[in-house]
């Protein structure tokens, strides 16, 4: 958890509470450990998150694991705007989209990094 004046809640469901007072400790902690990036709605912390994760992964700094953005709603416009202004001005490589996914449903999450495990002979899900 991040340390904010009134916006942050702790998650009723994590088991091992961890705060954080900067945001680049949190996101360090999250890469480093992450086997997959699962984003839902949310604001700027979210987005920094995202492009953090996705930075990382294009640049090959870290090894690619799945980046699953959940609701169509909410990010289908920053997906369009990506593959419509950074891979047509060839700010980024066509193949750099591949990096990610938009989904609807908790089924296409769970499907997506099952077959990334399977792929990369993580055969315990890691």
């Amino acid at each position: 958890n991040i340390e904010l004046p009134d916006e942050q809640r702790p998650n009723p469901y994590q088991t091992h509470p961890i705060r954080f007072h900067y945001f680049f400790c949190r996101k360090v902690c999250f890469v480093k450990y992450a086997s997959a990036f699962v984003l839902f709605p949310g604001g700027y912390g979210t987005l920094d998150e995202f492009f953090e994760a996705i930075t990382l992964v294009q640049t090959q700094r870290i090894e690619r694991f799945p980046i699953i953005l959940v609701g169509k709603k909410h990010w289908g416009g920053l997906a369009a705007w990506i593959n419509n202004a950074l891979v047509m001005e060839k700010l980024i490589s066509p193949g750099d989209v591949d990096m990610f996914k938009v989904v609807e449903e908790p089924e296409e999450v769970l499907e997506i990094i099952q077959h990334f495990s399977r792929v990369n002979n993580h055969a315990d899900g890691d």
